[in-house]
């Protein structure tokens, strides 16, 4: 029975590894796709009229926090860590023009829908992506011109905190 196996086998690995081989230039495919990639960036710089370094230290203070470090601006808003009352750190978002305070682990006051619907009312269309995360929600939309817009949205009043530029 080993006998005639063995030529089988052996039949069978050679056809294997000539079927494994690639197709001769001549033979393949010459399809492409073409791809477009839209790059959407978030201000190095808060925006002109919005709050300096020490006024976001100012505005963290007063929320009630202490001991601020590592704040800098990034992603549309200035981020930082604070130690709390209850002398923990948490991760804050400050928003650059309102100077409000967004700790990462504070709930929101509105839902994933009402979000979407805030955004539609403030004319962004194709509203998409709604997530909360650290301290505010984020959504990708078009604006009314039709430009590709990243956007964070403060979690209690549903306003745009922070956008970028397409």
């Amino acid at each position: 029975m080993i006998k005639r196996m063995l030529p089988l086998l052996i039949g069978l690995s050679v056809c294997g590894a000539a079927l494994a081989q690639d197709m001769p230039a001549t033979a393949q495919s010459t399809t492409s796709t073409t791809t477009t990639v839209t790059t959407i960036t978030w201000p190095a710089q808060p925006p002109t009229g919005g709050s300096t370094e020490d006024a976001v230290k100012t505005a963290i203070a007063n929320a009630g926090y202490k001991e601020v470090k590592g704040l800098k601006f990034k992603d549309g808003v200035w981020r930082s860590e604070a130690r709390g009352g209850n002398k923990k750190w948490v991760k804050l978002a400050v928003g650059p023009v309102n100077g409000k305070v967004y700790a990462a682990d504070a709930p929101s006051k509105l839902n994933k829908d009402e979000i979407s619907a805030k955004l539609a009312n403030a004319g962004y269309q194709n509203v998409k992506d709604v997530k909360f995360d650290e301290g505010l929600w984020a959504a990708e939309a078009k604006t009314p011109h039709g430009n590709d817009v990243d956007l964070l949205v403060d979690p209690d009043d549903g306003s745009v905190v922070a956008k970028s530029h397409d």
